[in-house]
């Protein structure tokens, strides 16, 4: 599903009117006629309603006098707040205000914080409001009688539906700009906006319907937006599908670097989870003194001891070894419970350079990689960084604050940089590619906040590149997989309190479930 930034939605609907001749007047009109009919859907009754359409000057505001009209047609009670002075509407939106005159519909103009005031008690009688103030071109902090306007419809807590975006939102991050109009359900055109499914975007969004708005397929191909959600459809499309003969020599061998003192769980569910995902076979690399405990964990993966730095410490003595094992196996992770030795960064990042197979780097991996991520350039083979937040902003020297103010850019901007592949973890998995492109994942949900899930991960999208899925589907497939097994959790034991390792055990089945749908 293709996702848009404001930008690119302005140059979509630029094309459909300059270049192909289709009158902005004639977009607006699908995009209300549109929006309406979500309207009645999300809201029965809503003809027996005392409705409230608050509107702003530009176009979001004509597309809300286009939803005034249809629904004073339908003999709604509806009546139209318009925050300027009606001289200040123009163009296609000034066409459609005149148009409410003859349905009589009334429109009352707030300039000023006295002319609110006097309207308020009318404006508190509404059963509903259409928000349809702010559209998507909003990028500064949101003030005046807007500001005021938008707190006061909050306040009522009433139901509202959103025309576009819902008004004070950007569009592009999901960050609400000052403040911000929490809408019960949405109705955008042409293309869901990027912001719709960031947090905290997508709960001030709700419920969100597309609405075709007529702009044609080749002016969204010619535009070329870079960012995409997820779909259960693509994960179809990418795992792999085995042939009845197929043996645990052709599924791939993952190989598995982890573990310290006091963290060989994270280990441990790399491994297992690596298996979960359909590698044929999993050898988990370890201190040699730690050897013994994953023997006892991990019954069906392999272990390999490796020369110690210090006791349950891995560093440079052991590199040669892992090298020898590395040799004809499909994938790498590493980072889970690996500990922050000295010794064992200097190991990582050698390792990382000399790798002769796609890597997963995760956890403690990632935060050796915190003061010299130019080796990151060096690597000849597909890389797949799976830091939180916080990882993120070691990572790049940024505040954690700033990474999730704008989580997309963030993470494409070091994924273009370093040529790398980068999943940002979080509620909205954002997944990005050397080549700028984004995935926001849908699935996952608050009760994933627990300890080993990122493990779980690392082995799961490790896992599927030792079946020789590409990094770019790995990663997709595997943040998809991951949410959607704890989705099916949430929902059967409850919003909270379900562990790691019973997610990594329901991977199989969510597996099974989308290759059964691909094959009907």
């Amino acid at each position: 599903m293709i996702l848009v930034t404001a930008d690119e939605m302005r140059e979509m609907d630029r094309r459909t009117i300059d270049e192909l001749g289709i009158p902005g007047r004639v977009l607006m009109e699908n995009a209300g006629r549109g929006a309406t009919r979500f309207l009645t859907r999300a809201f029965p009754g809503i003809d027996r309603m005392n409705v409230g359409v608050a509107a702003g000057r530009g176009n979001n505001g004509g597309d809300g006098y286009v939803i005034a009209r249809y629904l004073a047609s339908r003999g709604a009670a509806v009546s139209v707040y318009l925050l300027t002075d009606r001289s200040r509407v123009a163009g296609d939106a000034a066409a459609n205000l005149e148009l409410l005159g003859p349905l009589a519909v009334p429109v009352f103009e707030i300039q000023d914080a006295k002319g609110f005031t006097a309207l308020q008690n009318a404006m508190r009688s509404k059963d509903l409001w259409i928000d349809a103030i702010l559209g998507t071109g909003l990028h500064s902090e949101v003030k005046g009688i807007y500001r005021d306007v938008i707190e006061f419809i909050n306040s009522l807590d009433k139901p509202v539906f959103a025309v576009d975006v819902p008004s004070g939102l950007d569009s592009d991050t999901g960050q609400p700009m000052g403040t911000c109009i929490r809408a019960r359900a949405t109705a955008t055109f042409g293309c869901a906006k990027t912001g719709h499914f960031i947090y905290p975007g997508a709960a001030f969004t709700g419920e969100l319907e597309v609405v075709d708005i007529g702009i044609p397929d080749v002016v969204t191909q010619e535009v070329r937006p870079r960012q995409h959600l997820i779909t259960r459809s693509h994960v179809q499309r990418c795992l792999p599908v085995r042939l009845p003969d197929t043996h645990k020599g052709r599924t791939g061998h993952l190989l598995v670097i982890g573990g310290s003192p006091g963290k060989t769980g994270a280990a441990a569910l790399t491994a297992t989870s690596g298996l979960r995902a359909g590698a044929g076979l999993v050898t988990l690399a370890v201190a040699d003194s730690l050897n013994p405990i994953m023997e006892t964990v991990v019954l069906e993966a392999m272990t390999a001891p490796l020369p110690e730095q210090n006791s349950g410490i891995l560093g440079e003595s052991c590199f040669d070894s892992i090298m020898q094992i590395l040799a004809d196996k499909r994938s790498l992770a590493i980072g889970p419970g690996l500990g922050q030795h000295p010794a064992t960064g200097n190991l990582v990042r050698r390792l990382i350079a000399a790798s002769g197979v796609a890597m997963v780097i995760d956890a403690d991996g990632l935060n050796h990689l915190a003061n010299d991520t130019e080796v990151l350039r060096q690597t000849t083979v597909p890389v797949i960084l799976t830091p939180h937040p916080g990882e993120m902003a070691r990572l790049t020297g940024m505040a954690s604050s700033t990474i999730q103010s704008d989580r997309i850019r963030s993470a494409r901007q070091f994924a273009e940089s370093f040529r790398v592949h980068v999943v940002l973890k979080g509620a909205r998995t954002v997944v990005a590619h050397p080549d700028g492109t984004v995935f926001i994942n849908p699935t996952g949900n608050a009760g994933m906040a627990s300890g080993g899930m990122g493990d779980v991960l690392t082995g799961l999208i490790a896992g599927l590149l030792a079946q020789g899925i590409s990094a770019e589907a790995a990663s997709r497939t595997g943040v998809y997989l991951h949410g959607a097994a704890a989705d099916r959790l949430a929902e059967k034991i409850g919003p909270m309190g379900y562990l790691a390792s019973e997610v990594m055990d329901g991977i199989p089945a969510d597996i099974g479930r989308i290759l059964t749908e691909s094959a009907r």
